[in-house]
């Protein structure tokens, strides 16, 4: 297959869609939809113990949010903290959770990527 070539503002883009990439792409959409429920469980608990942190040290609701998942990813900026020792067992097991989130989807990428080049190496 020929790979499409596109003009914009004087910038070549290549897009390749070749049966690995449409392979990966469908796998990885399988094992979302398979892993969804557990997914969607997992960003709930984040939220909410986020929302309970917020509530106990004074946050609205947006940096309740905003300081779970940035907590959940480990990206810490630094920028919101808790203050008490309850909020920063929260914190702990907050960034467990995403750890675990992170590491599911992960664990999918790898797995429609293995199922694609073995499709591939046929």
């Amino acid at each position: 297959m020929r790979p499409a070539i596109y003009t914009t503002k004087g910038v070549v883009v290549l897009l390749i869609f070749t049966g690995l990439t449409l392979t990966f792409l469908k796998q990885f959409g399988l094992g979302l939809w398979l892993t969804f429920p557990l997914i969607l469980s997992l960003t709930a608990a984040i939220t909410l113990l986020g929302q309970a942190v917020g509530t106990k040290e004074g946050w609205s609701r947006f940096d309740s949010f905003y300081w779970s998942f940035i907590t959940a990813t480990t990206v810490g900026y630094g920028d919101i903290r808790p203050g008490k020792r309850r909020s920063r067992i929260l914190a702990i097991l907050i960034a467990f959770l995403g750890l675990t989130l992170t590491g599911i989807v992960i664990a999918v990428a790898v797995q429609a990527a293995t199922v694609a080049l073995k499709t591939a190496g046929r």
